[in-house]
């Protein structure tokens, strides 16, 4: 187990530890960045409670399926992540799940968005999804960390 210091600015933002999986017969990281974003770029997360609603919800949906969320950052329009994915999932099966699923809780949890999206439909089409290798690991960290920074939120 190795584990990455993460820094963001003058403020220290603590460990992320890093396991190699072991299976039967491979060892190694399966770890994602993934990001997806609302449909038509509304800004459905500008307020703190839809915020922590959508997270909330997107964590529900990743533990019920084996997905398991190191780091999540919520931005008014989008999401990025890096995850863990199991060894028999793909990423578009990831997708199809944290996206279906986190819009069913959402809508069940906040009716009121149904008159922004009255077909259900929370997150646009696609997204990106890309691996994350050991050299790239603590920049991705960084990266999505300082999501508020990068996009002049805070």
């Amino acid at each position: 187990m190795n584990e990455f210091f993460v820094a963001g600015g003058n403020k220290k933002m603590g460990f992320v530890k890093v396991e190699l999986m072991k299976r039967n017969h491979k060892v190694g990281m399966n770890y994602w960045h993934i990001e997806f974003a609302t449909k038509y770029r509304y800004k459905m997360f500008s307020k703190f409670k839809y915020k922590n609603l959508v997270e909330a919800c997107i964590r529900k949906s990743a533990k019920a399926h084996g997905i398991k969320i190191e780091i999540i950052r919520v931005m008014p329009e989008h999401v990025h992540m890096l995850v863990t994915l199991p060894m028999d999932m793909d990423d578009s099966e990831a997708f199809q799940i944290l996206k279906g699923a986190s819009a069913y809780y959402f809508f069940k949890h906040h009716s009121k968005a149904r008159l922004r999206y009255p077909r259900g439909h929370l997150w646009s089409k696609g997204g990106c999804a890309v691996t994350v290798g050991y050299n790239q690991f603590s920049d991705t960290v960084k990266y999505i960390l300082n999501q508020e920074q990068h996009h002049a939120i805070a």
